[in-house]
């Protein structure tokens, strides 16, 4: 392959910064993961067999840098002493699990009554799918398949709403809407 990475540098760095603040608030940081993806691009070029797919491969790095990011923050948060320390994580603004989950709860509220209520008291007060029924009066079956039929229809709502990208702990990192007319985003 004939690349040059200075070529890649001159093509990418920019866009590829704008990228990484996007989804990480303190500029330092984004220099410091921008570094960190041209030095894997500068290590692993070699690899990379088809010049058609460096765009997806850049792109595919930098996600991947910026999902160790949050990786490395969450470990360090948990090294924290004290619960004042524990506020100074990062921007959630920019987090995109943040994000998706202001559109869920437009989501959970647009369910049917029955849907919604299964959904807010299995996955936001604990409630095991045992103590729903007894709580609503089902059988532990019927409390079962409302959690999953709620579940589903937030789940058809959602991908219906926006195309997701996820990393491999199930984090979302980036998201497109479908549309810009989402009712719930």
């Amino acid at each position: 392959m004939s690349v040059c990475i200075n070529h890649i540098w001159e093509k990418f760095s920019g866009p590829l910064k704008n990228f990484i603040r996007k989804r990480i608030p303190n500029e330092q940081d984004v220099d410091d993961v921008l570094q960190e993806v041209f030095l894997k691009i500068h290590a692993n070029i070699e690899n990379l067999s088809d010049d058609q797919k460096m765009y997806a491969w850049i792109y595919r790095i930098t996600r991947n840098a910026i999902a160790d990011y949050y990786r490395r923050i969450e470990k360090s948060v948990d090294l924290l002493e004290s619960p004042e320390d524990l506020a100074i994580g990062h921007d959630e603004d920019i987090n995109q699990n943040v994000e998706i989950a202001a559109c869920l709860k437009s989501m959970i509220d647009s369910l049917p009554e029955k849907y919604k209520e299964a959904v807010l008291l299995t996955e936001f007060q604990n409630l095991t799918q045992k103590e729903l029924s007894e709580r609503m009066g089902l059988s532990l079956s019927g409390a079962k398949s409302r959690v999953q039929r709620g579940r589903e229809k937030l789940k058809e709502m959602l991908l219906g709403c926006c195309h997701l990208e996820f990393d491999r702990l199930g984090n979302v990192i980036d998201y497109k809407h479908k549309s810009s007319g989402c009712k719930y985003c």
